[in-house]
């Protein structure tokens, strides 16, 4: 070699040496027996050791790995000996403290039948991809309890938000306190909380139990009051909060007799949470207690949120106190006023007492008023208002006005009943909802009601009367809330429950009647054959008219199948653009020459992954729709578009937000009323005379599509003509679809091989046999999986094993197939079926490697299916 390729040479390796430092890479070679190795520097850097020095013994460098990960280093070394892959990650100290991540990777190498005596491969530094790894992990976390959190934030919204309505609305003071008790319960994740009345009486306990949740009011039968104690006091006195996160610990606690602690049989309590109930005048009306067995439950927010319930709370009782005493100041007066028409004049300091003390009752009333008032208006998620006995409305709060588009000055002193429909109206129903609410003191009912602007919405309503204290009818208080959402969510439900099971019973038909049509059609079919060298025509006739409507019920079959979502797919990238032209030119040759067809078609359409026969059936059957929709003749367009479906849309049609490749098929025809719409999809349903069309057709597109991971979507309007659209998953990749190689023209024949048919419908086993025999195949059979493992075992010569996939005794046809290749893993399997099976069909598509005839199968269609599975490799 010239001295000029010597540096050339050199400097390669130079280049080499230098990319792998950079890498982090070292290559090494092990001698499996002696377990010394050959290493490059890089290796003794990556493991902390000075590379100038040698090291051959693989133990000398085993010291820097740390000790659980040298049991993994072993064990792959020990993988590679027996043959297998190198393939180990393990941490290294370096002298300088640092931990590094190592990765290995090799192959044994061995002479042609020897066991392997060498391991060859190489190190690498992957220290900042795992730390990489960590801090992801971290942040998933971190993620994931904000969103805890958040969901945490809304369930209490929402439980805050219904106990101000509920506060708001209620006057009965113990549904009041136990309503708040209940709630801040379950927003704390107390196991018991309970509601404490003050009481001023000297000569009896400070506080009663009012209120209590999460446990029995037998629970505290035994045991006093709560007591002015050190843990009690700030609650009592209305100074604090009190929390602890273990009150047992507590140096507050424990000391006061007779106790000095918890009593025996007390409710468990460690974590302990308490909060005063203190009203606007500063008056100590009670306080909230909760309790937990485990420690730590409770945190500052629980204390934030307890205490915003108990200003709720202070303002309910207020409100409930003050109507209470109005009510019994409104009896003094009315008693005071009597007893002064019977005294004289002399009286009159006593009356001018009198007299203060009303006004003072009556401001109480007022401020009452004021602050109820203040609290209706705050309500912003539902309507309340007031009515008096003749309907008419005499108080609006701003949540009416955000419900029904009215001002309070649009609608006081109008009647109630204009939220109403003309139905609704015809019927009398508000007239009827307020002769209920008067016997009954209240009403409640559902039902459509109508904005300002002519929009309805469904809405929950109830209606309480208002009496005063001789139970004279004042008027009514009316509650309103918007349902409209819910009830769509629900109908929506309902709707996909009522097709689901529609499609698993049209499902388990189509099963049946295809073991039926292969029995039938195959049969035709043995007979057709057998006729053709006779010169009966006419009997030939007869059994072609029967070979045809056996193949028509089969379509029959399948579009049920397709409804059901049961058929087998066979999806492949498939280009819409090019479907649709091939379809439209169809099209144009079938349909008469009086309807229009016009295609538009978008540019750069992307790929979608479906089953292209299916597709193509579909938009067959739409266009066969909108030509029976146009008997005068019209305009048939088909078109193509990518579309994004975004979250809001996803929502209300029940489909993944996304990227979707459009097909939408409109027609000038008579359209569709939107019962008629409703009820499209449904199987069967047509308004086509009779013997004019199945009822299928549409049911067999939203099966399909359902089962692509798709969604299609009608619109119609009675003499506007109709557009169906259907949005079909986009494929990412951006393979361009294959064309199908052609069907070879003769009818393949067997050479001898042996085939053992599994199936347990005797007719179809036995049409099934002699259809193989024909064609030159040597048989044998078996009606279940058991009985065709014991032939297997006893026929080694046996080729393809041809089974249905639902068979009876515990093992189906997948776990035949399975317990074949354990046996012979080189014998070829062919399923057969009615419909598709969870056992080798999966969202509808095959399982990967899998070959399938559908049932009913045709002479033919067998003959080339079997040959194409036995000569495939």
């Amino acid at each position: 070699m010239s001295p000029a390729a010597e540096d050339r040479d050199g400097l390669s390796a130079e280049q080499m040496r230098l990319a792998a430092g950079i890498a982090g890479v070292g290559a090494f070679e092990l001698d499996l027996a002696t377990r010394r190795w050959v290493t490059t520097p890089q290796v003794a850097v990556l493991f902390g050791l000075d590379p100038h020095v040698l090291r051959p013994a693989l133990a000398a460098w085993e010291a820097t790995v740390f000790p659980d990960d040298l049991l993994k280093l072993h064990a792959a070394i020990a993988s590679a000996a027996q043959g297998g892959s190198f393939d180990v990650e393990i941490r290294t100290r370096h002298p300088d403290g640092t931990v590094h991540w190592l990765a290995g990777k090799g192959e044994p190498v061995a002479a042609p039948g020897d066991a392997p005596g060498h391991l060859r491969g190489a190190w690498q530094d992957i220290t900042e991809r795992k730390t990489l790894e960590v801090r992801l992990l971290a942040v998933t976390e971190t993620l994931e309890a904000r969103l805890a959190e958040i969901r945490d934030e809304a369930r209490v919204l929402e439980i805050l938000n219904r106990t101000g309505v509920a506060v708001a609305a209620e006057l009965d003071l113990d549904v009041l306190v136990q309503t708040v008790t209940d709630a801040a319960v379950d927003i704390v994740a107390a196991q018991f909380g309970a509601f404490f009345y003050t009481q001023h009486d000297e000569d009896r306990e400070p506080m009663v139990l009012y209120a209590l949740s999460g446990a029995a009011r037998a629970a505290f039968a035994d045991f006093p009051m709560p007591r002015n104690t050190a843990v009690f006091a700030p609650t009592f006195l209305g100074h604090a909060a009190v929390r602890s996160d273990d009150i047992q610990a507590d140096p507050r606690y424990g000391q006061s007799a007779p106790f000095h602690g918890m009593p025996p049989g007390h409710l468990p309590v460690r974590s302990y949470l308490a909060v005063p109930v203190v009203s606007r005048s500063g008056e100590v009306l009670g306080g909230l207690f909760f309790g937990h067995a485990d420690p730590g439950v409770f945190t500052e927010r629980s204390e934030r949120i307890v205490r915003g319930i108990a200003a709720q709370a202070a303002i309910g009782i207020d409100n409930a106190h003050l109507f209470r005493a109005s009510r019994q100041q409104l009896d003094g007066r009315r008693r005071a006023e009597a007893a002064l028409q019977a005294l004289n004049a002399g009286l009159e300091e006593r009356v001018h007492e009198r007299t203060q003390q009303l006004e003072a009752s009556l401001e109480e009333l007022r401020e009452s008023e004021r602050r109820f008032r203040l609290l209706v208006e705050s309500v912003l998620d539902c309507a309340i208002f007031q009515i008096d006995v003749t309907g008419t409305i005499v108080k609006w709060n701003p949540g009416a006005e955000r419900l029904s588009g009215y001002a309070a000055a649009e609608i006081v002193g109008r009647h109630f009943s204009c939220f109403y429909t003309p139905e609704d109206l015809a019927r009398g129903v508000p007239e009827q909802l307020i002769a209920s609410a008067r016997s009954a003191g209240r009403h409640e009912d559902e039902g459509w009601r109508v904005r300002k602007d002519g929009s309805r919405f469904w809405a929950n309503a109830t209606l309480h009367a208002i009496r005063d204290e001789q139970g004279t009818l004042l008027g009514f208080a009316k509650i309103t809330r918007d349902l409209t959402e819910k009830r769509e969510a629900e109908e929506r439900a309902r709707q996909s429950q009522k097709l689901e099971a529609v499609g698993q019973l049209t499902g388990g038909v189509a099963h049946d009647f295809n073991n039926l049509l292969t029995v039938i059609g195959g049969n035709l079919e043995t007979l057709q054959r057998r006729l053709a060298a006779r010169e009966d025509a006419p009997l030939r006739q007869l059994v072609n008219s029967a070979l045809i409507a056996s193949s028509r019920a089969a379509i029959l079959t399948q579009q049920l199948l397709a409804f059901s979502r049961r058929q087998p797919l066979q999806p492949k990238p498939v280009s819409v653009n090019t479907l649709i032209s091939d379809v439209s030119d169809m099209l144009r040759r079938t349909l008469a020459e009086s309807i229009v067809i016009e295609t538009v078609l978008a540019g750069g359409v992307w790929l979608t992954h479906v089953d292209a026969n299916q597709l193509e059936s579909c938009v067959l059957n739409l266009a066969v729709n909108a030509r029976d929709a146009m008997p005068d003749g019209g305009k048939l367009t088909i078109e193509s578009a990518n579309v994004h479906l975004d979250e809001t849309y996803a929502r209300s049609a029940e489909v993944n937000a996304g990227q979707y490749v459009g097909i939408f098929v409109s027609d000038t025809g008579t359209g569709m009323a939107a019962e008629v719409v409703a009820k499209a999809f449904e199987p069967f349903f047509t308004t086509k005379e009779v013997g004019h069309g199945t009822g299928l057709g549409l049911s067999q597109v939203y099966g399909f599509v359902r089962q692509s991971g798709g969604h299609v979507k009608i619109y119609s309007e009675v003499g506007a003509g109709t557009t169906i659209k259907i949005y079909l998953p986009r494929l990412m990749q951006q393979d361009e679809p294959r064309s199908e190689p052609a069907a070879p023209e003769p009818i393949p024949g067997g050479r001898g091989e042996i085939v053992l048919v599994v199936e347990d419908e005797t007719e179809v086993r036995h049409l099934s046999v002699e259809l193989l025999r024909e064609l030159g195949y040597e048989v044998l059979e078996a009606p279940n999986g058991a009985a065709a493992l014991r032939l297997i075992d006893r026929h080694p010569d046996i080729a393809l094993v041809f089974t249905d996939v639902g068979l009876p005794g515990g093992m189906n046809g997948r776990q035949l197939a399975d317990a074949v290749r354990r046996r012979r893993p080189e014998l070829k399997i062919l399923f057969t079926t009615g419909y598709a099976r969870n056992a080798i069909v999966h969202h509808g598509r095959l399982d990967p490697g899998v070959e399938l005839i559908t049932k009913p199968f045709t002479f033919t269609a067998l003959a080339t299916k079997l040959r194409q599975v036995l000569e495939r490799p």
